[in-house]
């Protein structure tokens, strides 16, 4: 990789970040009450517990390589390509998401076609 591709990849990934950044930054989840024999007994203001992540492929392409080399992302077995997790914003998936699905678009909007944001509930 040239040093002005490894500068690209850069700013590229840091365009990504800030976006999703400001995209959970952004979000008002739904609260969760969580309810004990029928009563609620906790408002969780972050809403629903879960996980996101962003899933890129081809995973021996320059910036999967560049991603997996600065440690952004890891291998992914499951779906192939690489995975890019979302870690911060505590245990919110709708702030995951949020994240997940800009950072997401903003890899697209830079020309990588295959590039989905996954999530699940904990």
């Amino acid at each position: 990789m040239t040093r002005a591709q490894y500068n690209d990849f850069v700013k590229i990934y840091n365009a990504a970040d800030l976006a999703g950044s400001i995209a959970a930054r952004n979000c008002l989840p739904t609260a969760m009450v969580v309810t004990q024999n029928g009563k609620p007994i906790e408002v969780v203001n972050d809403g629903v517990c879960g996980f996101a992540w962003v899933n890129i492929k081809p995973g021996n392409s320059g910036f999967a390589k560049f991603l997996k080399n600065n440690g952004y992302a890891r291998k992914d077995d499951y779906y192939g390509g690489v995975t890019v997790w979302v870690s911060g914003y505590n245990q919110s998936m709708q702030k995951k998401e949020a994240y997940a699905g800009a950072f997401a678009r903003s890899l697209r909007d830079a020309g990588f076609d295959r590039v989905y944001s996954m999530s699940r509930m904990d």
